[in-house]
């Protein structure tokens, strides 16, 4: 399975002065990487974090597919979204933070169940909300 995390470089610095969003996108990039470093143990093959910049072309790096909407007669691509790929080239593509945030926790906890490590990452109380 290869997976792929986009997020707005922006929102995960802070620079659009929403701190929920950048709260909730930093727990994602944080249970990506904790995941990306014991993907081999639920047999991930790869997991990229890609942050997104306003001009990319989508911002994929590794898999190519986008979910988009139309907003003011323009067509805008999710600058948020996880996109996985499985051994028979299904693509799952999950573009909602609450869906993505359960994904990667989800994943979080098979890999805790297969290893002593403390895998956990501590998520912000806007994360916290939004699983519950």
């Amino acid at each position: 399975m290869r997976m792929e995390l986009r997020v707005c470089k922006h929102c995960y610095e802070g620079d659009h002065g929403n701190p929920r969003k950048t709260a909730v996108t930093n727990d994602m990039v944080e249970c990506a990487r904790t995941i990306r470093e014991y993907k081999d143990l639920i047999e991930i093959d790869s997991l990229y974090v890609t942050m997104v910049e306003e001009g990319d072309s989508g911002g994929a790096e590794a898999l190519s597919v986008y979910v988009a909407s139309i907003r003011e007669n323009q067509v805008e691509i999710n600058d948020t979204q996880l996109v996985m790929e499985d051994d028979d080239d299904n693509v799952l593509v999950y573009p909602e933070p609450e869906d993505i945030l359960e994904v990667l926790t989800r994943n979080l906890d098979q890999i805790a169940d297969q290893t002593r490590q403390d895998v956990s990452v501590e998520l912000s109380p806007e994360s916290a909300e939004i699983l519950t």
